[in-house]
């Protein structure tokens, strides 16, 4: 029995099968994506990140720091207005 030769695919119908297959895998991934995120102990992420002796952050500044700044700017020169 001879088998029929497989009709060559055009460029257009490999480009819907390969959108389709993308669109496919993308809402696997996303939903693989939200079982981690549901499935994640926040506690023990945080813990690996930072270490387990606990977040120590430097204190916060008194200020902004608008005030240095405006300090700074005030140290340079203008030119002389033109009337």
């Amino acid at each position: 029995m001879m088998k029929a030769m497989p009709q060559p695919v055009s460029p257009d119908a490999l480009l819907r099968l390969w959108v389709e297959a993308w669109r496919r895998a993308g809402e696997e991934l996303e939903r693989l994506r939200r079982i981690e995120i549901e499935s994640v102990d926040t506690q023990e992420a945080v813990s690996q990140i930072f270490g387990t002796g606990g977040l120590s952050l430097p204190p916060a500044p008194s200020t902004s720091g608008l005030v240095e700044q405006q300090a700074w700017f005030a140290r340079i020169p203008r030119p002389p207005k033109v009337r």
